[in-house]
């Protein structure tokens, strides 16, 4: 069976670009010098998003291949329900009241 390790990012990471435009937007209506480092900012939150999406797995591969990937994933998971189910059956796992 093939398992895939997916790396999980802190969900407090802010992703989003549209806090810098509006600084951007705002120092340009004051012509404002601070334009340009509002920029700069930009394009390094562009370029980490970049290099993020680069680095997640299953972006090498084609569309079809990462759909095959997911249904082996799913009936993998309700292989493993369905086995659990059976188990849970069995009356194994009850515990002795004392």
């Amino acid at each position: 069976m093939a398992t895939v390790t997916v790396k999980q990012e802190p969900e407090d990471e802010d992703c989003s670009l549209l806090p810098l435009v509006h600084d951007i937007i705002k120092c340009m209506d004051k012509d404002n010098q601070e334009v340009h480092q509002e920029l700069s900012k930009l394009k390094t939150k562009i370029q980490e998003a970049r290099e993020q999406i680069a680095g997640m797995p299953g972006i090498d591969l084609s569309p079809e291949e990462q759909q095959r990937r997911l249904r082996l994933l799913r009936e993998q998971v309700r292989t493993k329900n369905q086995l659990l189910q059976k188990y849970k059956s069995l009356c194994m796992f009850d515990i002795p009241k004392a």
